[in-house]
């Protein structure tokens, strides 16, 4: 017969020695979770684009990610996941395994307007861990050299005084140069017709034959008509000049105070991936966006590169989404 207090001890001694494995456990678990990001990375690296190859963002992915394999040291892949608006792309970032291997090439297009005007399965805030910006893509602001508009003050002037005879195109509903005009309309209360169109180019054959008379367009698709003097820069919507149109004012120094479209490039990881690991990735974009000729050949493509902390790229974001936020809400737009 075993005595109580043998009883006793022999229960204590076993749940001592539970507590003791459990403890050790413990204090081994941290070094367990950081050898992967110690070793990171130690296998390849995707990158999914969320547009068909080919276009501007597919460009600049496939520009920068052979650098950035020589930063990290393993091969880093391109993959294009085109569709819906680019929601089929960000959603397999979102939801796949936070360890750094698998990254968004993100765009203002895709991360905030696209969510302020429709329902997506994932949050972008909530979902997405953001790593580093890599360029911001200014628009500029022309008009048909044909009308009496010689500066952003004067096209205002010239809209309020014919109030709806001003006809603007974009490339669609919820569009940058879309937002953008509507953004200039909403701070200065002035009337533009929105003329949508399926592609740039049918945009600025029209322009050129005076149906449309406004436009913000990305600077490499305007450069060759302005300086045939077919149209007439008057501005950029960055919050900076652009690199590749230095004189050129923002529409802030052009008067209109409160204007902010930049439209930015930017790299994100999936939600609670380690703040490790994104530091890592973020050492490697800041180290290759700071190469000159990296910057030359992003520059020549009317970009104006530059790389940020996690923290900025976060900060830059939101705001966009507030300001942006209140500019589709007041002119109510719907996606397409």
């Amino acid at each position: 017969m075993v005595e109580p207090y043998q009883f006793v001890s022999s229960m204590l001694v076993l749940h001592m020695r539970t507590l003791a494995m459990l403890v050790g456990a413990a204090c081994c678990m941290p070094l367990l979770a950081a050898e992967p990001v110690a070793e990171f990375p130690s296998k390849p690296v995707k990158i999914i684009v969320t547009f068909p190859p080919g276009g501007g963002t597919d460009i600049v992915a496939r520009t920068v990610g052979p650098r950035l394999a020589g930063v990290l040291k393993q091969p880093v892949l391109i993959e294009n996941r085109g569709g819906a608006s680019g929601t089929i792309g960000t959603d397999a970032v979102a939801k796949a395994p936070a360890d750094g291997y698998t990254l968004l090439f993100g765009t203002t297009a895709g991360l905030v307007m696209g969510p302020l005007m429709m329902k997506l399965p994932y949050d972008p805030v909530k979902d997405l861990a953001p790593v580093s910006l890599l360029l911001t893509n200014p628009l500029m602001l022309v008009v048909n050299s044909s009308m009496p508009i010689h500066s952003v003050k004067e096209l205002i002037t010239y809209a309020k005084a014919n109030p709806g005879k001003l006809n603007y195109a974009s490339v669609g509903n919820g569009s940058p140069n879309h937002i953008s005009t509507e953004m200039l309309k909403w701070l200065t209360a002035i009337n533009l017709v929105h003329v949508p169109y399926k592609g740039v180019s049918l945009s600025i054959t029209d322009m050129l034959g005076g149906q449309i008379q406004v436009m913000f367009s990305p600077m490499p698709a305007l450069m060759p008509h302005i300086q045939s003097g077919k149209f007439r820069a008057l501005g950029v919507s960055s919050s900076k000049r652009a690199a590749a149109a230095p004189d050129q004012p923002t529409m802030i120094e052009a008067g209109v105070p409160g204007f902010n479209a930049d439209f930015w490039y930017a790299i994100f990881a999936p939600g609670q991936t380690p703040a490790a690991i994104i530091a890592k990735l973020n050492g490697g974009f800041v180290k290759i966006l700071a190469e000159p000729d990296l910057i030359k050949s992003l520059a020549d493509q009317g970009t104006d590169p530059r790389s940020s902390t996690p923290a900025e790229l976060g900060s830059l974001m939101q705001a966009d989404i507030e300001r942006m936020g209140n500019v589709i809400k007041a002119a109510s737009i719907k996606a397409e």
